[in-house]
């Protein structure tokens, strides 16, 4: 029985010839990310600038606007009230809430919590309290991003020493980039930047350098076997032997993160729609960007008998 195909067993687009439609596209993104950020910077959530997140049960149906009036507390700094789903939460629905709040003045994150607490009143569960002081919170936020970069720049090494340094360099670029524009998006939508986005940054860098080290392993398979075709045609051939697998990869995992998308709730949204605008941009980036930028880098050599592989131009 032949297996189920979105697209033709063999392909034979030229991908090479499409490489400065592809460079301007992720140039534009980049640019809206780096404006994105430097204007607006990021919505940063309770972990990263500190405050009190509880989490509350309600017997019955919460209104939300009649909870805000109840948490009227003057002075808060960005008080939100969201509806939190799943497990009992649904029995019955919008029976559970998510209070994120930082503390005015000089009054500690405790202090907060147990004023939240008592206004709530016994008509209330809390089924869970973090408090998140400032300097840990700063701690936090700047571990994030130095653990985001290390995690592209040892990748881009390892994929550097496994094959040749110009892969390592292609591979360097285009998860750089497939992590920042993602970045960017939180910045453009301010969406809610916590230690479940730093794992979203974390999760699309091994998602897109395991599919820009597919392609470089093709390429290197083939300049084995064709050790006098140029780098152009290198690329254009084996980004079309594995067009099928990088489509079914891309549609799997879109389809796992869609059900987090629609039915994963506030808590979940922010995340899932991070990891799935990755995806697109990583599929993207890993067919038409990385194996391009080795067209602009010197030529690889020792192709199995020392016979140079070179790019030509067009």
């Amino acid at each position: 029985m032949p297996f189920l195909r979105f697209i033709p067993e063999t392909t034979n687009v030229d991908f090479v010839r499409w490489r400065y439609v592809a460079f301007a596209i992720d140039g534009i993104l980049l640019l809206i990310a780096v404006a994105a950020i430097a204007a607006r910077g990021f919505n940063l959530g309770i972990d990263f600038r500190g405050g009190v997140q509880i989490e509350a049960q309600s017997h019955q149906s919460i209104d939300i606007g009649h909870v805000r009036d109840v948490l009227g507390i003057k002075g808060l700094n960005d008080m939100s009230v969201q509806y939190v789903g799943g497990g009992s939460c649904d029995r019955p629905p919008n029976s559970c809430i998510l209070i994120r709040a930082r503390p005015p003045g000089n009054e500690s994150e405790n202090a907060l919590a147990e004023t939240i607490k008592a206004k709530l009143g016994v008509d209330y569960t809390i089924r869970d309290t973090q408090i998140i002081g400032p300097k840990v919170s700063a701690e936090l936020y700047r571990n994030g991003v130095i653990a985001t970069i290390l995690a592209v720049v040892l990748i881009s090494l390892y994929v550097g020493v496994r094959f040749e340094w110009q892969y390592g360099v292609g591979a360097l670029i285009a998860t750089g980039h497939d992590v920042f524009v993602t970045a960017g998006l939180y910045a453009v939508l301010q969406l809610d930047f916590s230690i479940n986005s730093v794992a979203a940054l974390l999760l699309l860098a091994g998602y897109s350098i395991n599919d820009t080290v597919v392609v470089f392993d093709r390429i290197r398979e083939n300049r084995r076997k064709f050790k006098r075709m140029s780098m152009r045609d290198l690329i254009n051939l084996s980004t079309n032997q594995i067009a099928t697998r990088t489509t079914l990869v891309s549609t799997a995992m879109a389809l796992a993160i869609l059900p987090l998308l629609l039915f994963g709730g506030p808590a979940l949204l922010d995340f899932s729609a991070a990891i799935m605008f990755g995806v697109v941009v990583g599929t993207f980036s890993s067919t038409y960007v990385a194996a391009a930028l080795l067209l602009y880098l010197p030529p690889i050599s020792g192709a199995g008998d020392g016979l140079a592989v070179g790019a030509t131009s067009g």
